[in-house]
């Protein structure tokens, strides 16, 4: 059991949330929400002990498994040993253990010593914890080969993945998550739901992925109103509690507020009156009556909308043996494929299996971007008549110029727009009042995403172009791209591993598995309902 008392902090004059008392119980899984910058981080830091609250106290099992954000703090290390210090008390034992071992003779005390050393590495399921920690990396999509490497030889997708099996190792009472979904293909993403399903300590995860919230927790503890309120249920089961419990308080007032009108209507036509006795009662009654008052709630939704300057041709894109190789690993064979206006193309595959490579493959003659030759090795791209593009890259690296401001940034795109107008769609985007003159170079992860959302709504092309558009989103935004993409009318191209934008936006799969493509003319839904019966 993880307990929370009276918990405080602050950041200079912002409030994250005041005098905190909560207690998150074994076997339940907690969902951590609230938007960007509303604490949630600051909060798991408390909970890990890595932060100490301002006010208040923080109590916390001895065993705890932490998800590392340090992506290279065990560069020296195997990967089956980074696992392994997941339990640090094993890993310990294991090291103290070898040094005795490796001694050229050994005193009695050593030697009883090593005994107890023993007693540890049983106790804590040392004898098989090399293949314990294969298991994990395995579901995780970590493949035995690279299970003795070192960790500086992995990519960043791989040392997320091999730090989440760390996290898991070695039955821990308690569980802490901070966005373990990040750099998971929805497989993985598959594997850890059905893994932590199983778990029967404290869980408690921080995630931007609705489905997988919705999937895993049994309760969700929401950082708002400078508080943290517990829900029972996943995420979609607290917006529905939070908004039924704001709308019945607004409900309420509204009567109550009717009353007090009526009430302070008759106080002020007889209180010079004989009425003395009934005009004191009914003062009395309002101040019984005095509304609730409503804390204002941190939580901002951005609004997307796409719209098109000009449809494309009823063709919006035809490629036809398009081939593309790294080296010798033949990403793409010969695909073929034409896509329609108003289709919504969802791509879909572990990590590394060319999605992104296909994407590029089919702008690098695209009107409107770069020429980029060695994207494809062969084959025919054409796009459609009048198709324009907009497109959302997995890499943001120098997609926003440096030395200007947000609007001066924007502008660039519309010369002829208004500034009030410019503000006005940085407003939908949460960039309100002088947050529209923040540096581009001070904006943060999701800033960037919000700011190039709104280069793409500005310029109103007919094709979008989207690969991973979640990253660095929190859940307010992506449920509004999701909705913003329902509603766009022209065609879409979508990289994600969002299991809720698979389904309520695909109109057809694109799916990668062994440099093969298949072309499923049909819902994501559909397809998985399919590969389910092979």
């Amino acid at each position: 059991m993880i307990s929370v008392a009276n918990v405080s902090m602050r950041y200079g004059s912002k409030v994250l949330f005041d005098d905190v008392t909560t207690t998150f119980s074994p076997g339940r899984r907690y969902g951590l929400t609230g938007p960007n910058g509303s604490g949630k981080s600051t909060f798991m830091k408390l909970l890990t002990g890595e932060l100490t609250p301002q006010k208040g106290s923080v109590s916390r099992p001895t065993k705890l498994g932490v998800l590392s954000q340090d992506q290279f703090a065990y560069d020296a290390f195997r990967v089956v040993d980074t696992v392994i210090m997941g339990n640090k008390r094993l890993w310990d034992t294991l090291q103290e253990r070898e040094r005795l071992y490796n001694l050229p003779s050994m005193t009695d005390a050593q030697g009883m010593r090593l005994g107890e050393l023993e007693g540890i590495v049983g106790e804590e399921d040392g004898y098989s914890a090399e293949s314990d920690a294969a298991v994990l990396l395995q579901g995780l999509d970590i493949p035995n080969k690279v299970h003795e490497r070192t960790m500086a030889e992995l990519q960043g997708g791989q040392k997320v993945r091999v730090l989440l099996a760390q996290a898991l190792f070695g039955n821990p009472q308690a569980l802490l998550l901070d966005e373990p979904t990040n750099h998971l293909d929805l497989d993985s993403i598959h594997w850890l739901e059905t893994f932590l399903e199983r778990y029967d300590g404290t869980l408690i995860v921080i995630s931007h992925d609705r489905h997988f919230l919705n999937a895993v927790c049994t309760h969700t503890a929401d950082i708002d109103y400078q508080t943290i309120i517990t829900y029972t249920g996943g995420y979609d089961d607290m917006v529905l509690a939070k908004m039924q419990i704001r709308s019945r308080i607004e409900s309420e007032n509204a009567q109550r507020e009717k009353k007090i009108d009526q009430l302070n209507d008759f106080i002020a036509r007889f209180s010079a009156g004989t009425r003395a006795s009934q005009v004191a009662s009914r003062r009395k009654e309002v101040e019984r009556l005095q509304t609730t008052d409503l804390a204002r709630s941190n939580i901002q939704r951005p609004y997307i909308k796409f719209t098109m300057n000009r449809p494309s041709g009823r063709v919006a894109l035809e490629c036809e043996q398009v081939r593309k190789a790294h080296g010798a690993l033949k990403v793409i064979k010969n695909f073929s494929a034409v896509v329609t206006r108003g289709e919504k193309i969802v791509l879909v595959g572990r990590n590394g299996v060319g999605k992104t490579t296909m994407l590029k493959a089919l702008l690098a003659g695209a009107p409107g971007q770069p020429e980029s030759p060695d994207d494809t090795d062969s084959g025919m791209v054409r796009w459609g008549h009048e198709a324009s593009i907009g497109y959302f890259s997995q890499d943001h690296t120098g997609a926003i110029q440096k030395g200007m401001t947000a609007v001066e940034w924007l502008h660039q795109f519309d010369p002829d727009l208004s500034r009030q107008d410019i503000h006005g769609l940085l407003g939908q985007m949460l960039f309100r009042g002088e947050e529209g003159l923040k540096p581009t170079e001070a904006l943060s992860g999701g800033e960037t995403a919000r700011l190039l959302f709104c280069r793409i709504m500005l310029q109103k092309p007919n094709v979008l172009v989207f690969d991973e558009p979640t990253n660095h989103l929190d859940l307010e935004s992506i449920n509004a791209l999701n909705v913003g993409l329902q509603k766009f009318e022209g065609t879409v191209l979508l990289v994600t591993h969002d299991q809720d934008l698979l389904e309520e936006v695909g109109t057809r799969v694109w799916s990668f598995a062994h440099g093969n493509i298949e072309d499923f003319k049909g819902p994501h839904e559909e397809y998985e309902a399919i590969l389910a019966q092979r």
